[in-house]
């Protein structure tokens, strides 16, 4: 149409497919699953923290991450597909980990051996390692990010099944790419297993140069805590109408969809036509899909550089960005308006109900300002404008995402240029250090817009001045080792509590001690199976004979017993159960006088769910209280102690 000089019906075309395609991915979102709005890499990192948000890993999340992701950057928004892609990993994880899916009749009976929580945990470490493999074809990558970001805690055994796990993913991606040459499969890829290839270039470089690394580096920190500050703001802004119900989501995703629209084909009418490149190995104007340079308006022998950005591929624009000895490629003014409108863009985008992935926008934006910096410094610098444009989107995304090591890497195996490693590793130091001075991590701020108790692997300082029993919670709700059927419902009815310590006394013991902690699932458990006594006795081995160990293994999303689903008769209420046999006889005790400092950096390094609070001195019950992640939190603390500052 733009080539006939329909320019309205064109835009009117142009604008109904996104806007198309934004509400399908919008009410996908609303209405099946709206855990999967957003990238989902802070979902997966609370997680592997301890925080097992309501359905953020269940199959119904999976189907709406990957179609809805896949309508999301269709629909010409400013997104990635990378987030989304390390969240249906972890999806895809823990749909393994916990047996497949009886409500979906996907159920393997050799899964059940992963049904516990490290198991499932360490299978999701690794799957949201092959979803950053598979997303920026970098093996390497991904598991240094699962390293670096995704995990809470780490072993030396999940270092080499991360590394399995994206070497498999490296291998299928290899073989796809293989059979995709042929040109079957559009343009999935395209550059093989290097995405932005731009190791033709001489990465030889000298103190100016270095000079506009460590500016970039200093603008990649400032840019990026403006950006985050921005995205923080606009996220809480959002919540309040996503409030309102799905046609409230679905409506901002449409309004954020035609501003898109107007934008990406409005912006290039301000770009002035360049002659093509007399080079006669380059196609111009590019015709087809994807290219450097898109005709748009132009006559016959001229480009629209911003239309070459705007109206392509995410990819595209990346590589038409990263493009090496281009140097007058993109007007200046042309690179200006681009980095204003996906900063933009960028900001409004995250947080509407369609699952967005951050790293394409921070990408594109960062290698925009970074060709700006190369074009400024190009009487004195013998860099490339296409290696400045790398080492741009390596700072924005230091000062957005605040990784490094990860960081650093992924960009090596997306651009094959080794030779360039100094500078980034450089630049990415210089952008954390810049922006950590300002705001925390995009991530980390989604993970507190959302709520997630996370864990830091630090304490605060001012947890060095209180003990374990300053922040405890009451009441302490305990069982006897032999207990009433009746006290049990009826504690289970009246508090959300997850463990309870079990306490032996005379004449099962010469005084009260702790015989150790049962969780809330194991006592549904037993309470269904009836395995009750008129006295008070000891009946362990006929539970254990009633009782397989795979009946107490940790249940999927949705499929544990609930308290509903207990059939106890009236009678059966005076009537006793030994709770010897499920409960955990060696729970993990700190006594009451500890610092809360040690004590909160046993809870996460150990991995805990309740620590038991044990009395200084004898004479007392055995047990003082339970600590649980709750009473780490700083909104908990201040609560109690207002007067405590909190930095």
């Amino acid at each position: 149409m733009i080539t006939k000089c329909r320019y309205y019906k064109a835009f009117a075309a142009y604008a109904a497919s996104n806007v198309g395609l934004a509400t399908v991915a919008a009410a996908l979102c609303a209405f099946i699953a709206p855990a999967a709005a957003g990238s989902g890499i802070p979902e997966v990192k609370a997680y592997l923290n301890g925080v097992d948000a309501h359905s953020i890993l269940a199959p119904s999340t999976l189907f709406v991450k990957i179609f809805g992701s896949i309508l999301g950057v269709s629909a010409g928004f400013v997104v990635g597909k990378e987030g989304p892609m390390v969240h249906t990993g972890a999806c895809i994880a823990s749909f393994l980990g916990q047996g497949g899916s009886r409500k979906y009749h996907l159920t393997w009976s050799w899964l059940r051996y992963f049904k516990n929580d490290r198991d499932r945990r360490d299978l999701i470490t690794c799957g949201a390692a092959a979803g950053v493999a598979a997303a920026f074809r970098a093996p390497v990558g991904g598991v240094l990010f699962a390293l670096e970001e995704a995990a809470s805690w780490w072993r030396s055994a999940l270092l080499w099944r991360t590394f399995f796990t994206t070497a498999v993913v490296a291998i299928v991606l290899r073989v796809f790419i293989q059979y995709c040459t042929t040109g079957n499969c559009g343009l999935f890829g395209q550059g093989g297993l290097i995405m932005y290839d731009v190791s033709a270039a001489s990465a030889t470089y000298s103190g100016p140069d270095i000079l506009a690394v460590l500016f970039l580096g200093i603008l990649g920190g400032i840019f990026g805590s403006i950006y985050n500050y921005l995205v923080d703001k606009v996220i809480r802004t959002y919540s309040i109408i996503h409030e309102k119900g799905a046609a409230a989501k679905i409506l901002l995703v449409i309004t954020i969809a035609l501003l898109t629209s107007c934008l990406s084909y409005g912006l290039p009418w301000f770009a002035e036509c360049q002659a093509c490149p007399t080079d006669e190995s380059v196609s111009c104007p590019s015709v087809g899909q994807s290219g450097n340079y898109k005709s748009f308006n132009c006559p016959s022998g001229y480009y629209n550089d911003l239309a070459s950005l705007f109206l392509n591929t995410n990819d595209d624009a990346i590589r038409n960005l990263f493009s090496t000895s281009t140097t007058k490629e993109f007007h200046i003014s042309s690179l200006f308006i681009f980095f204003a409108a996906v900063y933009f863009l960028g900001i409004i985008t995250y947080g509407i109900a369609i699952p967005s992935g951050l790293f394409i926008p921070v990408i594109l934006a960062g290698a925009c300002y970074g060709r700006l910096v190369g074009r400024l410094f190009e009487s004195i610098s013998t860099l490339d404008t296409g290696l400045f444009a790398l080492l741009g989107a390596a700072s924005f995304l230091g000062g957005t995402m605040r990784m490094t090591v990860s960081l650093c890497i992924i960009l090596l195996e997306l651009t094959n240029d080794l030779l360039l490693l100094p500078l980034v590793m450089l630049v990415l130091l210089i952008s954390k250090t810049v922006a950590d001075n300002f705001n925390k991590g995009i991530y980390d701020q989604i993970v507190k817009i959302k709520g997630l108790p996370y864990l830091e692997a630090h304490a605060e300082p001012y947890m060095r001045h209180l003990v374990t029993s300053d922040v405890v919670s009451g009441p302490l709700v305990t069982f006897s080792g032999i207990e009433k059927v009746g006290r049990i419902l009826d504690a289970l009815r009246t508090t959300g509590h997850n463990g309870f310590p079990v306490i032996d006394e005379p004449p099962f013991s010469d005084a009260p001690e702790l015989c150790g902690l049962v969780l809330r699932s194991h006592l549904l458990i037993l309470l269904k199976g009836k395995i009750f006594s008129t006295d008070r006795v000891v009946c362990g081995a006929e539970i254990l004979h009633r009782f397989a160990a795979f009946d107490f293994a940790k249940a999927g999303s949705g499929k544990g017993i609930k308290l509903e689903d207990l059939d106890i008769e009236e009678e059966e209420m005076d009537m006793y159960v030994d709770l010897h046999p499920i409960t955990n006889a060696s729970p993990y005790t700190v006594v009451e006088t500890m610092s809360l400092a040690k004590a909160a950096i046993l809870f996460r390094q150990l991995g805990l769910r309740h620590l038991c609070l044990v009395p200084k001195s004898q004479g007392r019950p055995p047990i003082v209280g339970i600590l649980t992640r709750h009473d780490f939190m700083p909104e908990h603390i201040l609560g109690l102690y207002p007067h405590i500052k909190a930095h």
